[in-house]
């Protein structure tokens, strides 16, 4: 995504432009949420079922770093800016407030009925803000690229893409990032 759609993105996250009566009524129960989600999403390249794993106890604001486990169970700490800490910190004022099933009390992100939010959730949430954004599909998926490619452009450095991605081989980013 162009970094103007983003900003489109994030500003309908924020407003619920473009949203149906009932959406938007849903949309102020989950708006701080969605936003922390889609911000997180698009500031780490984190891949959806490594967010959805996310606990609170995970998140370390003194530095800036969420702990997630990696496809093949390994932990690993991603770093995201400022605007992605001030997200979650609005987040976790509302996420005080939610009632939650016992088994999820740790999760981070909470579907509705106090579940620990699933995949197919975010992509149809992704899906729903993405609505009117631009011709492209946005999905989780193409925020991760996104994520991946701003940082080749701003480092070029392949090898700490990769690495920040998780791509287990080099060659898999350079595929996708370096032309």
């Amino acid at each position: 995504l162009e970094p103007n759609e983003v900003a489109i993105l994030l500003d309908q996250v924020e407003d619920g432009t473009n949203l149906t009566k009932k959406e938007k009524e849903y949309h102020n129960k989950t708006r701080y949420r969605d936003i922390a989600l889609l911000t997180l999403l698009l500031g780490t390249g984190i891949r959806v079922s490594e967010c959805v794993g996310i606990n609170i106890k995970d998140l370390d604001f003194k530095n800036n770093a969420v702990k997630v486990t990696r496809k093949g169970g390994n932990e690993v700490f991603l770093y995201y800016g400022d605007e992605v800490r001030e997200a979650l910190e609005d987040y976790l004022e509302e996420r005080e407030k939610a009632i939650t099933k016992n088994e999820n009390e740790d999760a981070l992100f909470l579907s509705s009925q106090g579940n620990r939010i699933g995949v197919r959730t975010v992509q149809k949430m992704v899906k729903k803000y993405a609505n009117g954004v631009t011709l492209k599909k946005i999905t989780p998926h193409k925020l991760r690229s996104t994520f991946g490619t701003n940082l080749y452009q701003e480092t070029g450095d392949i090898y700490l893409v990769a690495d920040v991605l998780g791509h287990a081989d080099v060659n898999t980013t350079r595929k996708h990032y370096a032309d």
